[in-house]
């Protein structure tokens, strides 16, 4: 019983170390390129990422509230213009379809860059 655990401890300790040992040393990383470091500190003057669908499809409505009637559904695949926003609500055109109207800005967002300055 006890050469079992013993011998189930060790590849234990096996599994963990070899990772460690296996893992590349502080000397074979490279330095970043004078080319990647400009990329990086040019972020925040890149234009803002375009507004995406983020479920499977969302209703286009003819007023900005969810009681109000729907006109339509944008679906992911689909492509649209944002002409503006109010509140939580973007009021856009469906290039697919043609049509106009508001959604929900809990399911169509622009996702945020991360600037490493």
């Amino acid at each position: 019983m006890r050469s079992t655990r013993i011998a189930i401890s060790a590849a234990m300790l096996g599994a963990v170390a070899l990772p460690l040992l296996s893992a590349p040393t502080a000397s074979a990383v490279t330095a970043p390129t004078a080319a990647t470091v400009a990329s990086y500190s040019n972020c925040s003057s890149l234009p803002p990422l375009p507004y995406e669908v983020h479920a499977n499809a969302v209703t286009i409505r003819s007023k900005a509230t969810t009681k109000s009637t729907a006109l339509g559904v944008l679906y992911k695949s689909h492509k649209f213009t944002v002409h503006k926003k109010s509140g939580n609500w973007l009021y856009i055109t469906d290039r697919s379809t043609g049509v106009k109207g508001w959604v929900s800005g809990t399911y169509v967002y622009r996702d945020v860059r991360m600037c490493l300055d």
